[in-house]
């Protein structure tokens, strides 16, 4: 079983920055490919960035704005959010799953999920 916590959201201006975090704890941490993904009111949960090992993949949507990095000894993993934009609002979660192999992008291939954060952008 694998817990985690996400930390760091809130409200922000068009063009500006937050960090999202997310704690894990109850798995070997770099064992763990380590994702986010958003939802917004009234649309599907969407995926945002995934961390497995030491490459990261991103959604075209934030290509160049987002950066998702993970500290091992932290077992900590952060999704830094720059040139933010209104349509970035919705809630935004943490997930992780036990390989790096198979679909990154697909809900269904995260088995543990975070509570969620809320980010909200205003124009």
């Amino acid at each position: 079983q694998v817990q985690l916590i996400e930390s760091g959201g809130g409200s922000v201006q068009a063009g500006g920055s937050l960090r999202l975090s997310c704690a894990a704890s109850g798995r070997t941490f770099s064992t763990l490919g380590m994702g986010w993904f958003r939802q917004a009111p009234g649309k599907e949960r969407e995926f945002v960035a995934v961390r497995n090992g030491v490459f990261a993949y991103y959604a075209d949507f934030v290509k160049g704005r987002f950066t998702i990095s993970r500290d091992n000894a932290k077992n900590t993993v952060y999704l830094q959010m720059n040139s933010l934009k209104p349509e970035d609002t919705a809630v935004y979660y943490c997930a992780a799953r036990p390989s790096f192999s198979g679909s990154y992008s697909e809900s269904t291939q995260y088995d543990y999920w975070g509570q969620g954060t809320q980010v909200t952008v205003s124009s």
